[in-house]
């Protein structure tokens, strides 16, 4: 992880990853740093500062200005966008491209990135979550033991006081990402709402809907598809068992269904007089699925055991609706429209 320990980066032939660059003891500089070396420290401090100068940088590398300008072209040949100028002011400078270059980073860097990727796999903002955790895994793969202990440290002593869901341990959702990921099996202890028992699936995606984390899974032992709180999951461990991927439902759109279907006594259908777009920004995706029923109508699903209780809740939604299912819901809000219009001396 650090400029110091890499010796080249990821598809470079010759040099373990890093195309372009050349390998082997030729072209050594007097300090008998080989060139690929260099380019990384070159890398490392174009990375430090906004500007170097060609003099300032020659020096920092103990070679000639002509070498750094031939290290220069071996990082725009790898993709770095390395800009220069002329004149007082002028030198070379690290840009933006059109897509994202590898990055050196030191150790304290390393570990600030881990910690706040940790943060941000259970934080709010919507999005963050799931790329949070994909990238997580991969710099947990990369990350030295004694900076892992580090972050280990800093996370446990950390508290989170605006978190409002229950608490997802990040080695479960790290053991999890890895093996999505790697298409790899995994063990883990359930406590669901009909029991507890023992796991066996193939885990196919991790789902956040900003208060809870899912994952979506094959289940080995039921021969379907299920759906498993991630803080319900305990003693999680890859088998190490690799799995040809099967083909799947779409993860959100199965996850929402039975988060909020599955399970329940009821399920209500409920056509409501407004866009679908408008309706998906009232309605949380925990709460219910929201299908588009022409430009102007839409189809509210939500399941729930307490007919009473969800004749309330949807007639707090501030559109008309129109109650398609079950009829016992049907029979519910029309007995709860009369005791209304009595309270106010209407029935």
């Amino acid at each position: 992880m650090t400029s110091d320990h890499v010796d080249g980066l990821p598809g470079v032939p010759g040099v373990p990853g890093v195309p372009g660059v050349p390998g082997g003891a030729q072209g050594r500089d007097a300090g008998g740093r080989g060139p690929t070396r260099r380019v990384l420290r070159l890398l490392d401090l174009l990375q430090s500062r906004p500007v170097w100068s060609g003099t300032e940088l020659a020096e920092r590398l103990g070679v000639t200005t002509r070498s750094v300008r031939r290290d220069v072209d071996r990082l725009r040949d790898l993709g770095y966008p390395v800009n220069a100028a002329q004149g007082a002011g002028g030198g070379y400078q690290l840009g933006a491209g059109r897509r994202l270059p590898p990055l050196l980073l030191d150790d304290d860097e390393a570990v600030a990135v881990a910690v706040c990727l940790r943060l941000a796999a259970g934080g709010t903002v919507e999005g963050l979550g799931e790329a949070a955790v994909r990238t997580l895994a991969k710099l947990d793969q990369v990350l030295p033991g004694r900076l892992r202990g580090q972050v280990e440290a800093i996370h446990e002593a950390t508290v989170t006081l605006d978190s409002t869901g229950p608490i997802v341990d990040s080695r479960t959702l790290l053991t999890l990402a890895r093996a999505v990921r790697e298409t790899e099996q995994v063990v883990f202890d359930y406590v669901g709402p009909r029991g507890e028992g023992e796991r066996r699936v193939e885990p196919y995606r991790l789902v956040s809907t900003g208060r809870r984390w899912y994952l979506m899974a094959f289940d080995l032992d039921r021969d379907d598809w299920r759906t498993f709180r991630l803080d319900r999951v305990h003693g999680i461990r890859a088998r190490g068992w690799r799995f040809r991927p099967r083909e799947a439902p779409d993860a959100a759109t199965f996850v929402r269904r039975s988060i909020t279907q599955s399970g329940y006594d009821h399920v209500a259908r409920v056509r409501i007089a407004a866009p679908r777009r408008e309706v998906d920004e009232r309605v949380p995706p925990s709460v219910g699925t929201v299908t588009a029923d022409g430009p102007d109508h839409c189809v509210f699903e939500a399941g729930g055991n307490d007919l009473a209780g969800m004749a309330l809740h949807i007639a707090l939604l501030p559109w008309p609706f129109e109650v398609l299912s079950p009829p016992e819901l049907r029979e519910v809000v029309l007995a709860q429209g009369r005791r209304l219009l009595a309270a106010v001396g209407e029935g």
